[in-house]
């Protein structure tokens, strides 16, 4: 994650087959909004929730760049819960508790996190990305 270090980060458990996988595309246009300013999206597949991501890594890339043009970064398949956590998401929830606990519910939980790696906001799943955006517009 040190590539990523002094830029601001929405990352977000995807899945590829999911009533909210059309937020891909929504992720792409915040991306294309405010990239040139040092921001970016980092999906991470999860096939955690309803099995809705069976794919490696190679088909999830190539059906968001198909169906949605993504062209941001989209990471290896991940477990966001669990003792198989990767630790990305452990320190995500530690810093942004969820409903009644601190796991991620579903497939699109958004975690927002500024230049400096504090984590400033968790979204639900039914929360648009565009939405957020003028929120990421005070982080600059």
């Amino acid at each position: 994650m040190k590539n990523y270090s002094g830029k601001v980060l929405l990352i977000v458990n995807t899945a590829s087959y999911c009533g909210f996988t059309p937020q891909l595309g929504s992720l792409q246009r915040l991306y294309e909004r405010f990239k040139s300013r040092g921001f970016e999206v980092l999906a991470f597949p999860c096939n955690q929730f309803g099995a809705q991501e069976p794919g490696n890594k190679q088909e999830v890339c190539s059906f968001a760049a198909e169906k949605y043009n993504v062209s941001f970064t989209i990471f290896d398949k991940v477990k966001v819960n669990g003792k198989d956590a990767v630790p990305l998401f452990k320190f995500l929830k530690s810093q942004s508790k969820g409903f009644l606990t601190s796991d991620v519910k579903w497939n699109f939980t958004k975690f927002l996190v500024d230049r400096s790696g504090k984590v400033v906001g968790r979204y639900s799943p039914i929360t648009d990305p565009e939405s957020i955006a003028p929120i990421i517009e005070k982080l600059f």
